[in-house]
C-alpha cells in the first residue's frame, strides 16, 4: 500500500506542478474520490501528452522528405532483382526471406531470379520471370523516404508501366551491360527507347542511368563496355528532352551482387570508377519542390472496401487532413476523409508527393473509377470531354497518317480513354517554335502539332502550365506510343459547370 501512496502524492504534485504550483485546498483532501478523480485527471494528461508526442513523432517522422523511384528498363535488364536488392540492403527484407525465395528460385531452376521474387510476388510474374503490374515498396536512406514503384519491361505491359511511371519523381533505367542484352533493348522494337521517352512525357525529370550487370563474364567491370554504353545512350537522352548534364548520372552496379550500390564497389573490382554509389546519388538527386498550399489533387489509382471505401493515389498538390471534405471528379460527390494511410502508416494529415490511402465516407467504391481525381471543393479540378493540346508526334503505325478523325488511346495521370482527334488547329515550326500560318490537314512522324482532342466520358485534367502532371498524357495505338503531350488549354464552359 506504501507504494501506491508515494505514487499518489507523486502525481498529487506532478498535478499540482502543471498548475503552477497552485493547490487547490479541495485538492489534498484524503478522501478516496478526489484521489481517484485526480488520477484520472492525470491520465487524461498523460495521455494528451502522450498523443502530442505522437503528433510529433508523426510530423517528425513526415520531416525526411518522399520520392517515388520508378525503374524503368528493358524485359530482363534487372530491374526487379536491383529492386529486391535495395530492400535487402536497406534491411526491410530478412535472410530467412532471402534463402526461402532462394529455394523457391532453385526449384523452378532459376537460381539467379530469387532477389526479383522480392519485388514480383504473384505467380504468373515468378513462373515467366517477368514483372507484369507495378510493384511497391518502401526503403529510407539518411535524407529521404523512398517508395520503389518497379515497372514492367515486357512491350505488352506498357500500359501498366506507364501508370506506374505517372506516379514517380525520379526514374532509375536499368540496363543489362551483357553483351547482346543493351543491344536487344536498345534497338527499334526495344522497350528502353519507349521507357524513356514516356518517362520524360510522364514527368519523370530526373533519370539515374543504372548500367547492370557489370559483374557478368561478358563484362567482368569492363571501362570500355561502360563507356560505349553511355556515349550511346547520350545522344538518346538529349533527343528525349533531357538535360544529360544537369539530370541525368550514370553509374556501374551488380543488381544480383548487390555492389555499387549500399557501399562504393571496391577499387580491386572497379579499379576506374570514382563516382557515387546507388544510395548516394538517390540520396543527393534535387527536384522542384510541390505546393503544400495549392488546390488539393489527387487522382485515384485504385480503390476498395475495407470498413469504408478506401482509394489509393500520390497527392500532386495541397494538403490533406482527417475530417476534410473534398470532391470526388468528375461526378462531384462530396466526400469526407476518415482516415489517412501514408506507407502503412495512420497519419493525421500528409502533403504533396505522399503515397496515400484514405477512407472516404459518403461514396461507394463501384461509383469511383481509376483516373477520378479527389479534389479540393474550393477549387475543384476541371472535368472535360474536350480539350486542346499540343501533341509531338513520335512514331504512326506503317503508313498512318495523322489528322482530324485519328483516334488513339490516351494515357493521361491515371485515366486510360480512348479519344479522337476531332481538329488539327496549325503545326509548330520545328526551327522557330512558332505557329506555321499554313492550314494544317495532316502531319507526319516528328511533327509538333496542336490540335482539338473528344472523349467520350468526362475526365479529369488541368493545363499542363497550372499542373504538369495532370497536363500531360501519351496517345497509344495497337500497343504502340503513338505520340505524347500537354493539355493547353481547357473549354471555359465544363469547368464553371
Amino acid at each position: 500500500m506504501d507504494i501506491e501512496e508515494d505514487i499518489r502524492s507523486l502525481q498529487l504534485d506532478s498535478a499540482a506542478e502543471e498548475n503552477n504550483g497552485v493547490v487547490n485546498p479541495g485538492d489534498a483532501r484524503p478522501e478516496e474520490v478526489e484521489v481517484v478523480d485526480k488520477m484520472e485527471e492525470v491520465k487524461h494528461k498523460e495521455v494528451s501528452a502522450v498523443e502530442d508526442a505522437e503528433s510529433q513523432q508523426e510530423t517528425e517522422g513526415n520531416n525526411k522528405r518522399h520520392l517515388n523511384v520508378v525503374f524503368i528498363g528493358h524485359v530482363d535488364a534487372g530491374k526487379s532483382t536491383t529492386g529486391g536488392q535495395i530492400l535487402f540492403l536497406s534491411g526491410q527484407v530478412d535472410d530467412r526471406t532471402i534463402q526461402k525465395y532462394e529455394k523457391e528460385a532453385k526449384d523452378k531452376s532459376r537460381e539467379s531470379w530469387y532477389m526479383a521474387y522480392i519485388m514480383d510476388t504473384n505467380e504468373e510474374e515468378r513462373i515467366k520471370g517477368k514483372t507484369v503490374e507495378v510493384g511497391r515498396a518502401h526503403f529510407e536512406t539518411e535524407t529521404t523516404r523512398f517508395t520503389i514503384l518497379d515497372a514492367p519491361g515486357h512491350k505488352s505491359y506498357v500500359p501498366n508501366m506507364i501508370s506506374g511511371a505517372s506516379q514517380a519523381d525520379i526514374g532509375v533505367l536499368v540496363i543489362s551491360a551483357r553483351k547482346g542484352e543493351f543491344e536487344t533493348g536498345f534497338e527499334k522494337g526495344g522497350q528502353t527507347r519507349e521507357h524513356v521517352m514516356l518517362a520524360k512525357t510522364l514527368g519523370v525529370t530526373k533519370l539515374l542511368l543504372v548500367v547492370n550487370k557489370m559483374d557478368d563474364h561478358t563484362v567482368n567491370w569492363s571501362k570500355e563496355r561502360y563507356d560505349e554504353i553511355e556515349s550511346k545512350m547520350t545522344p538518346f537522352l538529349k533527343a528525349s528532352g533531357y538535360n544529360v548534364k544537369k539530370d541525368v548520372q550514370f553509374l556501374p552496379i551488380s543488381g544480383l551482387m548487390g555492389l555499387n550500390m549500399k557501399t562504393r564497389v571496391d577499387k580491386s573490382l572497379c579499379p576506374w570508377w570514382n563516382g557515387p554509389c546507388l544510395f548516394e546519388a538517390l540520396d543527393r538527386i534535387e527536384i522542384t519542390p510541390r505546393d503544400p498550399n495549392g488546390p488539393f489533387r489527387m487522382p485515384i489509382i485504385d480503390k476498395f472496401k475495407d470498413m469504408g471505401t478506401v482509394v489509393m493515389g500520390k497527392v500532386e498538390s495541397g494538403s490533406v487532413r482527417e475530417g476534410d471534405s473534398l470532391f470526388v471528379m468528375p461526378n462531384k460527390a462530396q466526400v469526407k476523409v476518415l482516415a489517412i494511410y501514408c506507407d502503412d502508416n495512420r497519419v493525421r494529415h500528409a502533403g504533396p508527393g505522399e503515397n496515400l490511402r484514405i477512407r472516404l465516407s459518403g461514396i461507394e467504391e463501384e461509383d469511383i473509377l481509376s483516373g477520378f481525381v479527389l479534389s479540393s471543393v474550393a477549387k475543384p479540378v476541371a472535368a472535360v470531354t474536350e480539350f486542346i493540346a499540343q501533341l509531338q508526334i513520335l512514331e504512326l503505325l506503317d503508313n498512318a497518317i495523322f489528322t482530324a478523325g485519328y483516334k488513339a488511346v490516351l494515357h493521361i495521370h491515371a485515366v486510360v480513354e480512348e479519344c479522337e482527334i476531332v481538329e488539327l488547329l496549325h503545326q509548330i515550326d520545328l526551327k522557330t517554335k512558332k505557329p506555321m500560318k499554313k492550314k494544317v490537314l495532316f502531319v507526319k512522324n516528328g511533327a509538333i502539332v496542336v490540335c482539338r482532342i473528344q472523349v467520350n466520358n468526362s475526365i479529369c485534367i488541368e493545363k499542363f502550365a497550372d499542373f504538369a502532371q495532370l497536363g500531360r498524357f501519351t496517345l497509344r495505338t495497337e500497343g504502340k506510343t503513338v505520340a505524347v503531350g500537354k493539355v493547353t488549354e481547357l473549354p471555359t464552359v465544363s469547368s464553371s459547370a
